[in-house]
């Protein structure tokens, strides 16, 4: 059974390209346009591993960590944020709330997220 991705990102074309390559890869991708439709997708369809972006209208992505990682249900579940934001701050507050991997998209290809989500994931 494929691995299920969530990707929570406002930008269309960003999850498009995404949706895309990580399709190819043989993994099964769902996706939400902001964070409060992000979380009822978590809660709803259990994904293996999240993408999330930070800045995002209703809920931003630190909101999203904090609510994901207080819930005993959603908790483990392994999220790589994925934004604009290159600062320190931003960094520490989405590690400190669970996220595992940061990746700024200006010095990411899409090559290199297929291979963090792989890592993250497993065979």
């Amino acid at each position: 059974m494929a691995k299920k991705i969530l990707i929570i990102d406002d930008e269309l074309l960003v999850q498009k390209v995404l949706t895309d390559k990580l399709q190819e890869q043989g993994f099964e991708i769902i996706s939400a346009l902001d964070g409060e439709e992000g979380l009822k997708m978590i809660e709803n369809k259990k994904p293996d591993l999240i993408l999330l972006d930070i800045i995002m209208p209703k809920l931003d992505g630190t909101s999203v960590l904090k609510k994901l990682k207080e819930n005993p249900e959603t908790n483990r579940i392994p999220v790589l944020i994925f934004t604009n934001l290159s600062d320190k701050e931003t960094l520490a507050i989405s590690l400190k709330f669970g996220g595992v991997e940061y990746l700024t998209k200006a010095d990411h290809t899409l090559d290199d997220i297929v291979e963090k989500v792989k890592e993250k994931l497993g065979p």
